[in-house]
């Protein structure tokens, strides 16, 4: 039967006490992790939030009863009072406590408990889908409570930087008007008003600038966000930013701000010095160099452009592309011929494939200065010549290659070099590479729409200097949009915003919308930049993200207490569910299922 505390008070936590609290009086409470009984002898690990503290029964000695002792099995919830007194057997240097234990003097079962569907243990291997349905038990992990603190101690040094930089923490609706432009809305049905719905923050973007024009000019959030898109690793539908908006600021002021945040988190939660200021490397520049606007620059593989080489070569593939605007472009594997087989290469070809190559060309030069590749017979001597020169290719090298689109190139060739890093062990283990990509395009081509879109989001402000191409030549805007990359996750990105009405007005028309289009669905962000705007700009984080980078993980759902799964269900809850049809009646709403 579970006892109730009846007034005992704990003194701390398990990991509070070492060799200099030996012989001092306390009371501890938590759960059972390891019980061994050796007859006249129990031991068992104590298990809180801070880690594990071994506790010792004697039956010579204990003065409880020995019987409800024995009774004790793993997750049973205990309080003990006892001394802390050095450790009888052999030290455990893997753990904060390991010199020492307590002898329990009294004992009190606060909660007993069922066999655990899996162990509460940090190397423990079952699905995903059983961990969320008991994620209260998962929970209780060391590693996955190491997570939640670590993600809670950066929260609370976001909190004292930005408090101490002039910050104001300031919340915005959670209901708020649809303007459907990106990912699709949440929506949430009115009850009062017949027909009419609410939507859910995909970011507190409008209001965050409004706050601006209201003249509160610095802004932060903790926000909570909503976006019902397709999940996967780093992705989930409601999620976290760390949201900030300034007046009064360019482009510099925002990076060097946030920057100076980031090497602040690093320091608090991780005692890590961050280099200052970070690397910026202008977007055109990113893609040349690795195919990714997300760039990890922790090891080499990077692409080169041998468009020139072989335009006009017999390989109809290569000069194929450059005649058609796109483009050939290559990796050099340095030393890499002996790593891999022909199986793998042809692996690599299906691997391209998925981000829309059509296929992936190569060629391995061994060390005795032999060549073998299936596409060397179609090229001249001077075509080989040039591409090793452009290269750098040496004996050793493998040289891989993709022709298309410029698009499909970098995505391909840049999720290629990471592929190979990861074989060859090129990235560190630990290691933290940060910098700024800066210099977005203002807009991309939606082949889907037919139509430019935003590549940000339609409040980013173009570069002074390219706002005559907005009607004439829009896909040579650039934006002055800047994101922050962490190992290569975009870990936040911002931008200056427009705060002239009249070039707001410029951008819709460019992004499809009539004037009256605009303001139905932005109209109230338009009425209030009539009345005075300061030039503002900034950015959001995105919580997760950084809490999974800094805590080595491999997925948000390790930071998050309660994820979704990759079908957007909660398993624990069941969400989402079925609601009563007087439910419905009051919403005015009537659902149609498919009997499929």
């Amino acid at each position: 039967m579970a006892e109730l505390l009846d007034g005992w008070k704990r003194t701390g936590l398990c990991t509070d006490y070492d060799e200099n609290s030996i012989g001092e009086k306390v009371v501890l409470m938590g759960w059972t992790s390891v019980r061994r009984n050796l007859g006249s002898l129990i031991f068992i690990d104590l298990r809180d939030r801070s880690g594990i503290i071994q506790l010792v029964f004697d039956e010579s000695t204990y003065k409880g009863d020995y019987e409800k002792v024995e009774s004790i099995r793993s997750e049973y919830v205990l309080a003990v009072k006892g001394k802390v007194i050095k450790r009888g057997g052999a030290v455990n240097n893997a753990l904060k406590t390991g010199k020492i234990e307590i002898e329990v003097e009294d004992l009190k079962i606060l909660s007993e408990a069922s066999t655990p569907p899996f162990e509460i243990d940090n190397d423990i291997n079952v699905r995903e889908e059983l961990r969320l349905k008991y994620r209260y038990l998962d929970l209780r992990r060391p590693k996955m409570q190491q997570n939640i603190m670590l993600r809670s101690r950066i929260v609370n040094s976001v909190h004292s930087f930005l408090n101490d930089n002039g910050f104001l923490e300031i919340e915005t609706p959670i209901l708020q008007k649809s303007t459907p432009e990106g990912a699709r809305d949440y929506l949430v049905p009115s009850r009062v008003h017949e027909g009419c719905f609410y939507a859910l923050p995909q970011s507190p973007q409008l209001f965050k600038q409004i706050l601006m024009v209201s003249g509160f000019d610095r802004y932060y959030q903790i926000a909570r966000c909503f976006r019902d898109e397709d999940l996967r690793a780093d992705r989930q539908p409601e999620f976290t930013q760390i949201d900030m908006e300034m007046s009064f600021v360019e482009a510099e002021d925002v990076m060097s701000v946030t920057e100076r945040l980031i090497a602040h988190v690093f320091k608090e939660v991780l005692g890590k010095e961050i280099q200052l200021p970070l690397r910026r490397i202008k977007y055109s520049e990113t893609m040349a160099r690795y195919g990714s606007d997300k760039p990890d620059t922790r090891f080499g593989y990077e692409l080169c452009d041998i468009s020139d080489v072989v335009k006009d070569s017999g390989f109809k593939v290569f000069s194929g592309a450059v005649a058609s605007g796109g483009s050939v472009r290559a990796i050099n594997a340095k030393g890499c011929a002996s790593a891999y087989s022909r199986k793998e290469i042809d692996a690599l070809g299906e691997f391209v494939k998925t981000y829309g190559a059509k296929g992936l060309a190569w060629m391995i030069l061994k060390e005795d200065g032999t060549m073998t590749s299936p596409v060397a017979k179609f090229l001249s001597e001077d075509e080989i010549s040039g591409i090793k020169a452009a290269t750098g290719a040496e004996a050793g090298d493998v040289l891989f290659f993709v022709a298309d689109s410029n698009k499909v190139v970098f995505t391909a060739l840049g999720a290629l070099r990471i592929n190979i890093a990861q074989k060859m062990g090129k990235i560190e283990e630990g290691s933290f590479d940060l910098l700024w990509v800066t210099e977005f395009p203002q807009f991309e081509y939606s082949d889907e729409e037919g139509r430019y879109v935003a590549m940000h989001h339609p409040f980013t402000s173009p570069m002074d200097e390219d706002q005559d191409l907005i009607e004439k030549d829009p896909g040579a805007v650039r934006a002055k949009a800047y994101d922050i990359v962490l190992n290569g996750n975009e870990l936040g990105g911002g931008s200056i915003r427009i705060h002239d009405p009249e070039l707001q007005e410029r951008m819709f028309r460019a992004l499809g919308f009539s004037k009256e289009q605009a303001w139905e669905r932005f109209g109230f962000l338009m009425e209030a930049f009539k009345y005075g705007t300061p030039p503002h700009g900034g950015l959001a984080i995105g919580l997760e993200r950084f809490a999974m980078i800094l805590g080595g993980c491999d997925s948000i759902r390790d930071v998050t207490a309660f994820p979704k799964a990759q079908n957007a269900m909660c398993y624990m809850t069941n969400a989402p569910s079925l609601v009563d049809d007087d439910q419905l009646k009051e919403l005015h709403l009537n659902v149609v299922r498919d009997d499929k």
